[in-house]
């Protein structure tokens, strides 16, 4: 015991040597500040210097003595200043709970050097018997915020350099060495003596701390990752749940009786009752998680991890996520706000937004769960991201036409535009996560950057998916070279019948067949020049105001030899589009009315103004669709219900109503005729736009 005794003695010297030689160094070296590497070096001098004192007690009696550990009060009040002044300057100033914990740790350690001070005035720590029991106390409360200090400090200066998160770290080793010393001696009512003689020996692998400092040495900047900032916060939780089961035994010894061991047993069972709790319950564990990182982190995700699971499930190729783009939007999505599940709606065939995939939605969804034009244009011009409850509360501001459907759904959180170049391309509903929160600019941020990587990634697949129908186009003009035989054909058969119109001309049954032949040759013959009409437009003409009236009319007398229209349309309203564009896709939608309904029925054609956009109805009492014919057929290339048709009509319509910035929206049932919506942008909104375009910069220059 003498030799632990001996080498304790002079390890406490040469850390005394130590602290004081980087004590006068620092103090003798400001331009440690110019070279902003340390922000507060005569702080981290007096600190060395209470570090040398401290030594200097330990060196003079023992390291556990009262008057060590008096001396220790003095030294951690040293590093508790440089903490504060460091990592939270007068311009990031600490959080109330945390300088309510430093003022709280300064207040124990003065208190406890005055009431030392008292006693070793009045007669020494022997007169005093309650003293090396409340020094003790003390230095396990200091240890412990200390730690916490330490590890805020490392999370809010994560971008501080090298040197000082490593004396930082120094403290924390300190502190959590002395905190595993006196926990030891609490828990078994011991002191651990070997333990203790180590200390001064601790204390000199804290000294490269400070050689680094006052070297100016390692500029390169240290962060503290996520994960172990949470270790962090578990080691520190673990040494909270040590020291208040060191004072309940501490208590229940002081007490008398077997309250000791009962004090332990309720002390176990109340720790396996929370762990059992949080593996348990999913909404335990995620309260803490929200907990955590809603009070503990500067932000709320981990932007490194969080980025590489985000891209790692979009790419991902194996599995049945893998083989469904959609899905994987949806997965993605809805991982990264912590929600069980998703839904993703894309463009319908009807117009609006429909559900093309779910991930873990639970139950079902209603037959008519749609997102309207309207909505999708407001939030296809605003970007804006919908908080649900907000909307319900109506403290949204603004109306976005949220349908009915979805804001009755509670378990609807979030709407979430996914724009690819300012268009929207689908929409993203969030579930509820299982502890419910509202969203702030983080969680906003995030979303919004993640929708727009996401729409890259389908935009991607609809190129892909352009491509193949490109390519099957190809494939289907290759075949109009068979159609060369037919016509070949009918040039014979129409040679033959002039040669023997020379010579049975006054055969009154010749003149009759021969009409009938040329009849039905006229109107094969016109059937294939349609067939071999061109399909594709080439260049896309420049869009400009075009006016919507003098179009309907022309459209309504082509189609007069075959059904009288009725043509409203509102005064002087223009869109901004390719005139020849608008006229092709409406006598398209005239003739597939005309068809579609009986000799007596009427046909309508209106036009008007509205949320900011021209509208053409054209409406029909015919045969009408079936919603599954709508979604699944009616605009799909090589589809059509006509005889000998090709199915390429719709498909073009929608594809030139599309490239206009417009769109088509189709409402039709069986039995009571449909109705055709052509949607295009309003000449007036885009004039305006511009003017507003033109103020902006005109102001700016």
């Amino acid at each position: 015991m003498a030799a632990l005794d001996g080498l304790a003695q002079m390890l406490s010297g040469l850390a005394l040597a130590g602290f004081a030689c980087v004590a006068l160094s620092l103090f003798l070296r400001p331009r440690v500040r110019m070279a902003a590497l340390m922000p507060a070096p005569r702080l981290l001098a007096l600190a060395a210097g209470s570090g040398a004192l401290w030594a200097a007690a330990m060196m003079a009696f023992t390291p556990g003595a009262p008057q060590a550990l008096l001396v220790q009060m003095l030294r951690d009040l040293g590093m508790l200043a440089w903490l504060g002044a460091t990592f939270w300057p007068p311009n990031a100033p600490m959080s109330r709970p945390l300088r309510l914990i430093q003022k709280m740790l300064w207040t124990i350690c003065v208190l406890t050097l005055l009431l030392g001070a008292a006693a070793f005035w009045r007669g020494g720590a022997a007169a005093e018997p309650w003293m090396e029991p409340t020094l003790t106390f003390a230095a396990m409360v200091v240890a412990t915020g200390g730690l916490v200090i330490v590890d805020a400090g490392a999370r809010h200066g994560a971008g501080l350099r090298m040197p000082v998160m490593a004396v930082a770290g120094g403290f924390a080793m300190l502190w959590a060495y002395q905190l595993n010393v006196q926990l030891i001696g609490a828990l078994t009512g011991k002191k651990a003596s070997t333990l203790i003689a180590l200390l001064p020996a601790v204390a000199l692998l804290t000294l490269p701390t400070y050689v680094v400092a006052a070297m100016d040495v390692g500029r390169e900047r240290m962060r503290l990752s996520r994960p172990a900032a949470t270790r962090t916060l578990v080691l520190l939780g673990a040494a909270a749940y040590l020291v208040l089961i060191a004072l309940t035994v501490a208590i229940a010894r002081a007490a008398g009786g077997d309250y000791a061991e009962l004090a332990q047993a309720i002390s176990l069972v109340a720790l396996l009752g929370a762990a059992g709790l949080m593996l348990a319950s999913a909404r335990s564990r995620a309260w803490l998680s929200v907990m955590i990182s809603k009070h503990f982190f500067e932000h709320r995700y981990d932007y490194r991890a969080e980025w590489m699971r985000f891209t790692a499930t979009l790419g991902q190729g194996d599995g049945e996520a893998g083989r469904n783009l959609y899905r994987r939007v949806a997965k993605a999505l809805a991982e990264l706000t912590g929600s069980p599940g998703a839904l993703l709606m894309m463009p319908g065939a009807g117009g609006g937004f429909r559900i093309a995939e779910q991930w873990q939605w639970p139950g079902s969804v209603a037959e008519d769960a749609t997102l309207s034009l309207r909505s999708s244009f407001m939030l296809q011009e605003t970007g804006h991201i919908v908080e649900l409850d907000a909307e319900r509360r109506g403290q949204e501001g603004q109306d976005l036409a949220i349908p009915d459907w979805l804001l009755a759904d509670n378990r609807a959180w979030v709407v979430v535009p996914v724009l690819h170049f300012q268009r929207m391309i689908a929409i993203a509903v969030l579930h509820r996560p299982t502890v419910s929160r509202a969203l702030d600019w983080e969680d906003l941020d995030v979303l919004r950057i993640a929708g727009q990587q996401a729409a890259s990634y389908i935009a991607e697949s609809q190129s892909q998916q352009a491509l193949s129908e490109a390519r099957r186009f190809d494939e289907f003009n290759r075949r109009f070279a068979f159609i060369m035989h037919d016509i070949k054909n009918l040039a014979s058969q129409i040679g033959l019948l002039a040669r023997n119109a020379e010579r049975h001309a006054d055969n009154p049954a010749f003149r009759a067949d021969m009409t009938q032949t040329l009849k039905i040759s006229a109107g094969r013959l016109s059937d294939l020049l349609v067939r071999l009409a061109p399909r594709e437009r080439g260049s896309a003409a420049e869009p400009g105001r075009v006016l919507i009236e003098p179009i309907l009319k022309d459209v309504a007398a082509e189609a007069r030899p075959r059904r009288e229209l009725f043509v409203g349309c509102q005064a002087g309203l223009a869109a901004w589009a390719d005139a020849g564009s608008i006229r092709q896709v409406v006598a398209h939608l005239v003739a597939n009315a005309i068809d579609a309904s009986a000799p007596e029925s009427p046909v309508q054609l209106i036009a008007v103004a509205e949320q900011q956009r021209v509208r053409i109805d054209v409406i029909d009492q015919g045969c009408g669709m079936t919603r599954e014919f709508i979604r699944d057929e009616l605009f799909k290339p090589f589809v059509s219900t006509k005889d000998n048709g090709f199915g390429l009509g719709a498909f073009e319509a929608l594809q030139l109503a599309e490239a206009m910035n417009g769109a088509i929206e189709v409402v039709s049932e069986p039995g009571r005729g449909s109705s055709f919506t052509l949607w295009m942008p309003l000449a007036d909104a885009h004039d305006g736009a511009a003017i507003d375009a033109r103020m902006m910069k005109a102001g700016r220059t």
